[in-house]
């Protein structure tokens, strides 16, 4: 798994410190281990908000940012070294391998933090923290903040003001650097050749588990794991939005709604792809297809700057209900029919959302109540649907169980916009071809 260099880090923490201002302190933990069952964990990842400042990736870890420290802006708690423990999990930075590897400028043993934090904490006046995420770390910061305040009499200064950290990291986080653009661009081309894998694969009378293991080994043969658990929907399960079972048998003349997505160096990808179990688009299920990726472009072309958040949006609800008036299953005139919120039947959910480090990444989509505007960095998924369950009112019964949605990831440019997740078809006929040659 790649990440990116060592100055990647440090021109993020200079950033933070910058905006924080001196008189400050920064205290960002990194996630906890969690238990599975029985004497069994999940595989561990490192809080984002913490790797994307550090670049460390051990548990039990706390950055802290000083600005202005002259014994050092940067300091590190972390595991100390462990012969024993590391037989068993495997090798420790410890505090010397991370002043050594990671550019910490002090590191302590996480056993010493209840000693050590609260003296780091004294004299500075604002605390940028992201309250609600750790409550156990959140009541032992309140605890060496409460110790401060009871010995103000003896003159020790108290920090007097808390700061969401993840207000401002947040923000920070939603422009990619090059760095940050290099890994979500293999992401991409990974979780695309899974894509491809799947279609090639797929087949009347297989299960959709078998496909998503198809997606699995293509991920993992390239040193990815999951961004988010697959869905992989055939027939009736197409029209489940959040589908997860992926445990029923495919069916010929069904069609197959793929959710899948990667995460390489700890950035995601999302792609969705629908496509013919048997190959073949019948006549209805290749004319809503052609209404979700008509909506698909005219979204895609409302990505750049100046534009903002709620453009592609607004451009796939008017695509999509001139699509579904075109194949009979809205009548009306269409300024009424936006307007009443009709296509909501079949399209109820958004167009997209940031991606990042996280699927659905950080950052507001408004700001002082106004859809945020697009500028170059900024990275979404742009995922028009259109969903239509056995038995829905008004319906044809040759339209039912038919789900279509198709996904990209999309990244803002000086001129426009860059999809990241070209590598695996959407066009009808080059969807039936690459089935075909399989």
């Amino acid at each position: 798994m790649a990440d990116p260099a060592a100055s990647e880090f440090r021109r993020r923490r200079t950033q933070l410190m910058r905006i924080m201002g001196s008189g400050s302190i920064a205290i960002v933990p990194t996630a906890p281990v969690r238990p599975r069952n029985g004497d069994v964990e999940y595989s561990y990842r490192p809080d984002s908000d913490f790797y994307y400042l550090s670049g460390f990736r051990e548990p039990e870890a706390v950055a802290v940012l000083i600005p202005g420290r002259d014994a050092g802006q940067y300091v590190m708690f972390v595991r100390e070294r462990d012969r024993q423990r590391e037989i068993w999990l495997g090798k420790r930075a410890g505090p010397a391998g991370v002043t050594a590897d990671y550019g910490a400028d002090d590191a302590f043993p996480i056993s010493d933090i209840d000693e050590i934090l609260p003296g780091l904490l004294e004299g500075r006046m604002r605390v940028f923290y992201t309250m609600g995420l750790n409550l156990e770390f959140d009541q032992r910061l309140i605890g060496w903040l409460n110790t401060l305040r009871a010995q103000a009499r003896s003159g020790l200064q108290p920090p007097q003001e808390f700061v969401a950290l993840d207000h401002v990291l947040h923000d920070m986080r939603l422009y990619k650097s090059r760095a940050e653009l290099t890994l979500m661009r293999r992401a991409g081309a990974i979780a695309a050749g899974a894509h491809v894998r799947a279609m090639r694969f797929c087949r009347p009378g297989r299960m959709e588990f078998e496909v998503m293991a198809e997606l699995l080994h293509e991920f993992h043969r390239h040193g990815a794991d999951i961004s988010y658990p697959p869905i992989v929907g055939g027939g009736s399960n197409s029209c489940v939005l959040h589908y997860g079972a992926n445990d029923a048998r495919l069916r010929d003349g069904d069609v197959l709604l793929v959710d899948a997505g990667c995460e390489y160096g700890y950035y995601a990808s999302d792609i969705t792809r629908t496509y013919p179990v048997n190959g073949r688009f019948t006549r209805e299920q290749r004319a809503v297809y052609e209404v979700v990726l008509e909506a698909q472009r005219a979204a895609i072309a409302q990505v750049k700057p100046g534009n903002h958040w709620n453009a592609p949006h607004d451009a796939a609800v008017r695509s999509i209900t001139q699509g579904l008036k075109r194949i009979g299953l809205l009548r009306g005139p269409l300024p009424r029919l936006i307007r009443s919120g009709a296509y909501k039947r079949f399209f109820m959910h958004r167009t997209g959302h940031w991606l990042g480090m996280d699927v659905h990444d950080v950052g507001d989509y408004k700001v002082a109540d106004e859809w945020r505007v697009f500028e170059p960095g900024m990275v979404l998924t742009v995922e028009p649907g259109i969903y239509i369950a056995s038995g829905m009112r008004a319906v044809p019964k040759r339209f039912y169980n038919i789900g279509v949605r198709i996904e990209d990831d999309v990244v803002v440019t000086r001129n426009g916009c860059e999809v990241l997740t070209t590598g695996v078809p959407k066009e009808p006929d080059e969807i039936e071809a690459l089935m075909a040659a399989a």
